[in-house]
């Protein structure tokens, strides 16, 4: 277990100590993401240059240049579209035009279709976290809530979109086709979904919101439709958000809002804002490549595989398999790749269904990442609506929904036609 052991340090330090605090901002997160890392490089063997370059390998993967790409103007956009009016303007449109009683079904439904229109849950979080805070502040609501919503209904997308990364993985690892996981899929997700919306619209059934903004310019509203527009058309995530900040650059001037040099100065506070968002990430990111080099993948495979003597122990196992990597690399699609083989192996050896066994893999996975306060979309989320991660986890009802059905498919061989 000494390879999983910073795992289990950074916990300590941040978790348990919060706990026993009874405040989260007591320890700061990139502290003990700071200590676990130094302690997991002590750890490792071979020359203090090799340990660097291990730990390395996981700052200086593709994947996470992309993510700190997208952090960076993620925050410029945020940054940029508040200081132009462009939240004010969209929220202004949301609460004089939507019923108080379903703007918290409202949120959950466009971040679940956005998210399954784009394929992505980063994407998703980074457009509709802002417009969040900003309803969240104009009805009085619990930020962290609110965001929660977003977070939620960004997984229930990526969950089932035919483009997400997750699903091209979970299917291919297992050999069957995206149509057949999403029949499969849906079935076990939909029902945690439509619960999890009837509560969000008894929770939202007293809401009373008397909006006193005023006349709204509709053109500041532009630039969050154009994201919203080319999201769901399936640009690129950085194609989106770089369109997003020009238009807010230009309605913004237009609006007398700020000068070209406001507008600079704009992105620069919004890339500024994330600093300590980027800096938990790469750290992040190296911890957990230590860990997979020493072995706690490999650790987590042998102990899970050990005592597999049915189908539902199997499917059970292939569940755990993927959460437990997923907690040590922090990645989702990363974790299916590494657990995808050996689920494969686990399904032909007990007659599991591969469009189950795929179903398994997306939707723990998905759930897992969402709960992770370490995680990338979590840590997004977070960042934008300038909150601690952890203050989120407690309003994560959908993701926890999913646990239950998860659970609940597993136990009752559900649905009958693929177990």
């Amino acid at each position: 277990m000494k390879s999983l052991s910073p795992i289990f340090l950074f916990l300590i330090l941040y978790v348990v100590t919060s706990v026993i605090a009874q405040d989260f901002y007591k320890v700061p997160i990139t502290v003990a993401f700071l200590v676990s890392s130094v302690y997991a490089i002590i750890i490792t063997k071979g020359t203090l240059k090799e340990r660097l370059e291990i730990y390395a390998e996981g700052v200086r993967d593709s994947s996470m240049m992309l993510m700190l790409w997208i952090f960076l103007l993620a925050g410029a956009f945020a940054s940029s579209a508040k200081a132009m009016g462009a939240i004010d303007a969209t929220v202004g449109l949301a609460l004089q035009n939507l019923p108080s009683a379903l703007l918290l079904p409202g949120i959950f439904i466009a971040a679940c279709f956005i998210s399954m229109s784009v394929g992505t849950s980063v994407g998703t979080i980074a457009a509709l976290t802002p417009v969040a805070v900003g309803i969240a502040d104009g009805a009085g609501l619990n930020t962290a809530f609110t965001v929660a919503i977003v977070v939620g209904g960004a997984y229930f997308g990526d969950n089932l979109s035919f483009i997400s990364d997750t699903t091209i993985v979970a299917t291919q690892t297992q050999g069957c086709k995206m149509s057949d996981k999403f029949r499969v899929n849906s079935r076990i997700v939909l029902p945690a979904a439509l619960l999890i919306l009837v509560i969000y619209a008894w929770m939202g059934r007293g809401l009373s919101v008397d909006y006193q903004g005023g006349d709204i310019n509709l053109w500041k509203v532009l630039p969050y439709l154009t994201v919203i527009l080319l999201a769901v058309c399936g640009v690129n995530v950085l194609v989106v958000l770089l369109v997003g900040i020009l238009l807010c650059g230009i309605v913004g001037m237009l609006a007398g809002e700020y000068d070209v040099f406001g507008w600079f100065q704009a992105m620069a506070d919004g890339m500024n804002s994330i600093s300590e968002l980027l800096i938990m990430t790469l750290l992040a990111a190296g911890l957990l490549s230590t860990i997979r080099h020493n072995g706690g993948i490999r650790v987590i495979i042998a102990s899970i595989t050990r005592h597999i003597n049915s189908a539902r122990g199997a499917e059970m196992s292939i569940a755990l398999l993927v959460s437990l990597v997923n907690i040590c690399t922090a990645n989702n699609t990363v974790a299916i790749m590494t657990a995808g083989p050996i689920a494969r192996d686990i399904s032909q050896r007990f007659g599991i269904d591969p469009r189950k066994s795929a179903s398994l893999l997306d939707t723990t996975s998905c759930f897992t990442q969402a709960l992770l306060p370490y995680g990338a979309q979590m840590l997004m989320a977070a960042g934008l609506a300038s909150l601690n991660p952890v203050s989120i986890v407690p309003y994560l009802y959908y993701p926890m929904a999913l646990i239950v059905a998860v659970a609940l498919a597993i136990l009752l061989r559900y649905p009958r036609k693929y177990s």
